[in-house]
């Protein structure tokens, strides 16, 4: 069993920065690729940021690049995503995502197999 849980979420105003943390359990950690998605009312969970399993390469949607960056501590069980320069729409709630080899499209939400709870981001205008 894989426990995810989010945090770091809250309300902010356009330009602050925001850091969200995942701690996700499990004795294979450094195994894992792992993801940020975030989700609207009526829409679709979004990719948002992604990590290979050793941390050696990040993949990020054209709305966050250069703004957010996606880290991770495999000594820790940790992952995290620093959001800079928010803006009123990246507005959603943050799901952290864990995949399991084999790995699929890092950028699809069918890939993962694992999901935390959710964390609000509100960012006021």
């Amino acid at each position: 069993q894989v426990l995810l849980r989010e945090s770091g979420g809250g309300l902010v105003q356009a330009g602050d920065s925001l850091r969200l943390s995942c701690s996700v359990s499990g004795p294979t950690f450094n195994q894992y690729s792992l993801a940020w998605f975030r989700q609207t009312p009526g829409e679709e969970r979004e990719f948002v940021c992604g990590i290979t399993r050793t941390g050696n390469t990040t993949y990020y949607s054209n709305s966050v690049k250069g703004r957010f960056t996606i880290f991770r501590n495999n000594a820790k069980g940790m992952m995290y995503v620093q959001m800079n320069s928010l803006d009123p729409t990246d507005t959603a709630v943050y799901y952290c995502a864990v995949a399991r080899p084999p790995y699929g499209n890092i950028r699809s939400a069918t890939a993962y197999h694992y999901w935390g709870q959710g964390t609000q981001v509100s960012v006021s205008s």
